[in-house]
């Protein structure tokens, strides 16, 4: 890995726009699948996919789904039982209720909170599936109340047989029960815009390729969509306490993920800087995944020496990295003065696997350095917010010259007189 100090440091990676024909082949089938539905939706998963298939086989069906409950192990069963009960728990802390303030005056203020009433989650396929993703996206809605929650995956994720049946077992635990055989930008279309046969959702969520987030960007506005998720990052923030091969193995879980991927050691420590980058290499070497890891951490990989750990606290707060590990002897001191990450994990075993599968908080977390001004996905990006306005005629008669000298003020003669009219009236009465 290479070795810089703080100010030499610049990770220098671009944010991905797509190119000129990536942005028109996406503009092209989205506007295909908004006006033309189910025979471009099919067209396109013929063209892309190399799967012919028809309305009737569009969606998966029970005995599908039962049928991968046959094909995956026991263990990761009972391991993915686990982490929904550990996911859900968390979210569950996370749900807040309407509420109305009522004044002595007569007047009442409040907010009302509901689900989504349909949410469209993307799976990808691709170099790996992730049935923990699916987990991640899911349960939040659920716990959010949204009473129709949809899942679109390309329709050969497991190669020749069909859909992997990880990914369908980790849906149904989740408690999806409308899963359709559909991948790229048309998919995103189709959940947008609806086909007749799949009903336009209000949300999309899940990663994918360059050409389903653009086509996210592109159909925003008609619905609301996550995030444009850009390339795992991770950050380690590390004194001589932290064991060498901990530090090293947590980089490569990130640079595994692909050769666009971020794994950044930021250390006061001469001797741990020097001992990781040997273990980096020796980890390399047994990695199934190396020739990926292996670019991701010549292209974007780094140990960053800094003079001291506040000096590392200030460019952690630079990067905004997604994940954040703290390796010093005492980490929760440094917890107070980390202002941008996605997720922060704190000692020797807080491992960045802990919470890409298991602790229970979201593994869906801000990239690019939007961690600056974005959240991990919660229960919150599940519901939509209504302001409650009930004003009393004691309120009105108090606050309407107020209220009538900002609306001229603004120029709005008609807000103004909305409310002169009312005063008039009740002071003439």
């Amino acid at each position: 890995m290479r070795m810089v100090t703080a100010d030499e440091f610049n990770l220098a990676r671009e944010v991905e726009y797509g190119s000129a024909e990536q942005n028109e082949t996406v503009r092209r089938v989205v506007e295909a699948v908004r006006t033309q539905g189910d025979d471009a939706l099919l067209r396109y998963t013929a063209e892309f996919d190399k799967v012919q298939l028809t309305t009737e086989t569009l969606r998966v069906t029970d005995d599908e789904i039962q049928a991968a409950y046959d094909r995956v192990e026991p263990d990761f069963l009972e391991a993915i039982r686990a982490a929904a009960a550990n996911i859900r728990s968390f979210h569950e802390k996370q749900k807040r209720g309407s509420w109305m303030d009522l004044q002595p005056d007569g007047t009442m203020l409040g907010q009302i909170l509901r689900p989504l009433r349909r949410v469209g989650v993307y799976v990808p396929g691709g170099k790996a599936a992730y049935p923990s993703s699916v987990l991640m996206n899911v349960i939040p809605a659920q716990v959010a109340g949204v009473p129709e929650i949809v899942m679109a995956t390309p329709p050969a994720t497991g190669g020749r047989e069909g859909i992997d049946p990880y990914i369908l077992v980790a849906a149904a635990e989740a408690g999806v029960r409308e899963m359709y055989r559909i991948g790229g930008a048309q998919a995103v279309a189709a959940l947008a815009y609806g086909t007749a046969t799949i009903a336009p959702v209000d949300k999309i969520c899940g990663p994918g390729n360059i050409y389903v987030a653009l086509a996210k960007r592109a159909v925003f506005g008609a619905v609301d969509i996550d995030s444009i998720a850009g390339p795992s990052e991770i950050a380690v923030l590390a004194d001589d306490s932290a064991e060498p091969a901990y530090v090293a193995a947590d980089l490569l879980s990130q640079a595994e993920h692909d050769e666009m991927a971020s794994a950044i050691l930021i250390t006061p420590s001469a001797a741990l800087a020097e001992a990781v980058a040997a273990e980096v290499e020796r980890q390399l070497a047994s990695l199934p995944r190396e020739p990926i890891a292996r670019a991701s951490i010549e292209r974007y990989g780094a140990i960053v020496r800094v003079a001291s750990l506040e000096e590392g606290v200030a460019l952690v707060n630079r990067l905004a990295p997604e994940h954040l590990e703290i390796m010093t002897a005492a980490p929760t001191e440094l917890l107070g003065s980390i202002e941008n990450a996605g997720a922060i994990f704190l000692g020797p075993y807080s491992s960045e696997p802990v919470g890409d599968y298991f602790a229970g908080p979201n593994h869906i977390l801000p990239t690019n350095g939007t961690a600056r001004f974005s959240s991990p996905v919660n229960v919150d990006d599940y519901m939509k917010k209504s302001s409650l306005i009930q004003y009393s005629k004691e309120a009105l008669l108090r606050d309407g010259a107020h209220i009538m000298a900002l609306a001229r003020h603004e120029g709005l003669e008609g807000h103004a007189r909305a409310i002169e009219l009312r005063l008039e009236a009740e002071r003439g009465n």
